[in-house]
């Protein structure tokens, strides 16, 4: 049988929002099988609680938000992708402030985490998003479908009409039955013109914004010390923020991804339409070797 996953152990971490520039505390604790990703505020009057789902979905402009009660929670695509990526099903996590910390851009510290509270079997079959048919949305020439594959693959081009962009790849394409989101994508970290930063902050976006957690693009090249972390790392961001979007569907996907400069707004709009045309199906997998990505190993076969 594959088995849903979910943490071993309690971990906790902190740091700084993107956009709202505040220190965050975050805990991540085990969760039951079925349970899904929740994301748990604590600093207000009450305790709310936000699943990681397509209907509480609420802003889109430059990160995703989920909202409820009143409450929201910011910049989930990161730590959605590390949990997609590494198959974790159930996880509670809780926040005390409205933004998820942003680490160094990447998802490659939310792994860490993962990995450190370790990860384990439940007594649950899996369930996976079976893509039914092709579907497609489109914004001026930016386009997002999806389409039916048996495993995983995302498949992404950029076009920005910038001299340092073009200096690097602008379309990436990878199977993850056959190569490690870890290893390919969780490393790559989000990034921006220096030149919109000052535009950015005046309107209350980019607050925590620099160069320890950010790719800065200037005007010739890039800005922060060491360059990029690999040469297709603007890529490779979008393909790690598709990631983290499509698990609001609620589990991991068996389709094939395709955007062409399209961003979270995009994204959320045709994961509305796969809902909308009925393009998907719930289906259990009972054997690893037929899972469409490749995960971490567990630590143990149950979930003590």
């Amino acid at each position: 049988m594959l088995a849903q996953r979910t943490i071993r152990n309690k971990v906790t971490a902190s740091g700084i929002g993107l956009h709202s520039g505040k220190k965050v505390n975050l805990v991540l604790h085990p969760a039951d099988p079925d349970t899904g990703v929740v994301f748990r505020r604590t600093d207000g009057d009450k305790v709310v609680e936000i699943p990681a789902l397509l209907n509480f979905v609420g802003n889109t402009t430059l990160s995703t938000t989920l909202e409820n009660d009143g409450y929201e929670i910011s910049t989930i695509e990161h730590l959605l992708s590390a949990l997609a990526g590494t198959g974790v099903d159930n996880c509670i996590i809780e926040c005390d402030g409205p933004e998820i910390p942003i680490m160094d851009g990447s998802s490659t510290q939310f792994v860490f985490l993962i990995q450190a509270a370790g990860i384990v079997e439940q007594s649950a079959v899996k369930k996976f998003i079976y893509v039914t048919k092709s579907v497609q949305v489109k914004r001026g020439d930016a386009v997002a479908r999806i389409k039916p594959y048996d495993g995983f693959r995302v498949t992404f081009t950029l076009e920005f009409d910038h001299p340092v962009y073009k200096k690097y790849p602008q379309s990436a394409s990878i199977d993850f039955s056959q190569t490690s989101f870890i290893r390919e994508v969780s490393r790559a970290r989000t990034f921006g013109l220096m030149s919109d930063l000052k535009n950015l902050k005046s309107n209350n976006l980019a607050l925590g914004a620099n160069l320890e957690n950010a790719i800065g693009i200037g005007e010739k090249d890039i800005e922060n010390e060491g360059g990029l972390r690999f040469s297709d790392e603007f890529v490779k961001h979008k393909i790690l923020d598709a990631i983290g979007d499509l698990y609001l569907l609620g589990h991991n996907l068996i389709g094939e991804f395709y955007g062409f400069k399209t961003g979270h707004a995009l994204n959320n709009e045709l994961l509305k339409k796969i809902e909308s045309e009925n393009a998907y199906k719930i289906i259990e997998i009972d054997e690893i070797k037929d899972a469409p990505i490749n995960y971490l190993k567990p630590i143990s076969e149950e979930f003590a």
